[in-house]
């Protein structure tokens, strides 16, 4: 046995004693403020909630210039330089193709007829940009996005076009308006594959994205089976070229004759109208009230609170319609709301989420080069049960602590956070030469002040006194007990304390 192994078990238990009060679920359902699980301060609230996790980093740039600076320059990506996220997608230079690129590569010979390597590629890509993007809104939002139009990636079937969805409709759109998006991604060979409309003819009308479209991807279950029929026959015709693998309109497979859908109605009379007339369908849809209120519901799930204000569900329908599905506007009302601020600790962090912040919050950079670590850190997540875009359903990812709510979910956590934090597991990522001091500055005195300034550092907040005595004994020591330069505590030792405040409530929620 290796001292490694010894203190490993015995960081577990001491987690567990000193610092948790329960799941992540239960935490985030402390109350108000998280019943003083995190601090106060307004602008960490918004890093919490808008970023994957603040980072060294941009809790100086908030700071600096304000929550409303902040939180505009966030709305308008573009004018954010982001030089290590553009830096490690070029070491993935397949999770950037079109369709016309992939298929240019088999047919060169360079790439494998339905090879899994681009999909693989923006799956690590997607860890990059969560964690070292600088757009951590635009980021925060794709996500958002991949799992309510969601398509499985790797999935074999979207091998050529997956990466393509990702660019020209998720990305393309994560701040723009709703309905464009809704429009792109029902002509996106992504999307007509995944849900089989690409097969769906007038002489078989395929159901699977007309049910889609309606119950996930607008008005939810405000339908009826009738409502489905009409839909699948007006998209009929929405079909995907095989021969180049883009989006095409194939006429003579559209379903001609007057559908009704909800209120919407139309002559649908000549098979060349087809696609004006699916297009007409979903721009109603996309504005439609109890649509604005499925996606406005969703987004204050995701920002605000698992079960959000109706008060502040009520005002955002409000500023979606009037915006016409432009997200941007819901966003900044979202933020600047009050029942926003209330709701500091009324979330829990998903997996994907802990281990972003997890790096984030130790300040930790990319290895120098090759992407292993971006690998590593993806299967962690996948062990966690939360692979970005590997969704299976079509229905995304849930959102909510009850659904990541486990004994061994949290285990998996635990050991992530300490073999992170150790640089075991990636062990390439960039750490502070000292751990100690790298993260807390010059030597503290005592190991009460080790305890409180590494909480303070990696939490945000200090730990209770009952907690730093505890923490203090997992060393053998009390919070009084002078720290010297050669104890354990400050080398090898050092990564277990900071896995343990990492483990606690304090960090799981957000």
């Amino acid at each position: 046995m290796t001292r490694r192994s010894v203190v490993g078990g015995i960081a577990a238990t001491g987690a567990a004693a000193a610092l948790t009060t329960g799941t992540p679920a239960a935490a985030a359902a402390a109350g108000p403020a998280g019943a003083g699980l995190l601090p106060s301060d307004p602008l960490l609230h918004l890093l919490r909630r808008a970023t994957f996790g603040p980072s060294p980093a941009s809790i100086a740039e908030i700071r600096e210039l304000g929550a409303t600076a902040w939180l505009n320059r966030q709305l308008n990506p573009s004018s954010i330089a982001d030089p290590v996220a553009d830096g490690l997608l070029a070491r993935l230079p397949l999770s950037r193709l079109s369709i016309a690129d992939i298929r240019g590569r088999v047919a060169a010979g360079t790439l494998k007829q339905y090879s899994w390597d681009p999909m693989w590629q923006l799956s690590w890509a997607a860890v990059a940009r969560s964690i070292w993007s600088e757009r951590q809104l635009l980021e925060m939002m794709v996500d958002f996005w991949s799992n309510h139009l969601n398509v499985t990636c790797p999935h074999g079937d979207v091998w050529d076009s997956r990466i393509d969805y990702d660019t020209t409709v998720i990305r393309r759109h994560a701040l723009g308006r709703f309905s464009d998006m809704l429009r792109d991604a029902a002509r996106h060979p992504a999307m007509l594959t995944y849900l089989d409309n690409r097969y769906s003819t007038k002489a078989a009308p395929n159901e699977n994205y007309g049910r889609e479209l309606l119950e996930l991807h607008t008005v939810g279950l405000a339908y009826t089976e009738a409502d489905v029929k009409n839909a699948a026959r007006l998209l009929t015709g929405l079909t995907v070229d095989n021969a180049t693998g883009k989006y095409r309109f194939d006429a003579a497979a559209h379903a001609v004759g007057a559908v009704r859908v909800l209120a919407f109605q139309h002559a649908n009379a000549t098979a060349a109208g087809g696609e004006a007339a699916a297009l007409a369908l979903l721009d109603y849809l996309a504005l439609h009230q109890t649509t604005a209120r499925r996606i406005v519901t969703k987004l204050c799930v995701r920002f605000v609170a698992d079960d959000p204000p109706a008060t502040l569900i009520s005002t955002l329908v409000k500023v979606y319609l009037d915006n016409g599905s432009a997200i941007a506007p819901v966003l900044r009302a979202l933020f600047t709301s009050a029942e926003f601020a209330a709701s500091i600790g009324a979330k829990a962090r998903t997996p994907m989420e802990d281990l972003a912040a997890t790096v984030r919050t130790l300040g930790y950079g990319p290895a120098a080069t090759g992407v292993k670590f971006l690998e590593s850190l993806y299967w962690m997540a996948r062990d966690a049960g939360h692979a970005p875009l590997n969704w299976g359903p079509p229905n995304g990812y849930p959102d909510v602590a009850e659904a990541w709510d486990s004994p061994s979910g949290l285990l998996v956590r635990w050991n992530m956070h300490l073999s992170i934090a150790a640089g075991w597991w990636p062990d390439t990522l960039v750490r502070p030469a000292n751990l100690l001091t790298g993260m807390v500055g010059a030597l503290p005195a005592t190991y009460g002040l080790l305890i409180e300034r590494t909480a303070t550092r990696l939490l945000g907040v200090a730990p209770t006194a009952k907690q730093t005595a505890a923490l203090a004994e997992f060393f053998g020591r009390t919070p009084a007990s002078a720290l010297k330069s050669n104890d354990p505590a400050t080398g090898w030792m050092y990564p277990y304390l900071m896995g343990m405040l990492l483990n606690s409530p304090s960090f799981a929620v957000r």
